[in-house]
């Protein structure tokens, strides 16, 4: 058995294609130009911008602001802190209760070992 071929027959679009190949490609390439021009816009943008902000940088710099400057460290800063925290307070006396030495009393002698078998 052999089968026919049967062909579609070509619409308008593709005849139109076939006889003027630059009516796909023309516009194709005019939109590509035109992103192009608009997506450089917008990246000079975001370049000036930090532009802007390297040249607050360098009026620092120009200022010798940097120069005296000491580096950061936390570490340093901790002990700083906690020094000027001890630094802050007075010793105070406080009045001993009745009976009590001057220097306190002394700590309790512990129980021997006969007397704790003895209990």
């Amino acid at each position: 058995m052999v089968f026919q071929t049967r062909s579609k027959p070509p619409s308008n679009l593709s005849k139109f294609i076939k006889k003027h190949p630059s009516a796909f490609g023309v516009p194709f390439i005019l939109v590509m130009v035109a992103a192009s021009f608009g997506l450089s816009t917008i990246t000079q943008t975001r370049y000036d911008m930090q532009d802007q902000k390297v040249k607050q940088v360098t009026k620092e710099q120009e200022l010798k602001l940097d120069r005296n400057r000491k580096k950061f460290d936390i570490r340093e800063e901790y002990f700083r802190l906690t020094a000027a925290a001890d630094e802050d307070w007075e010793p105070k006396r406080i009045q001993r209760p009745k009976g009590v030495p001057e220097w306190g009393m002394p700590p309790p002698e512990p129980p021997s070992q006969a007397e704790e078998s003895s209990k």
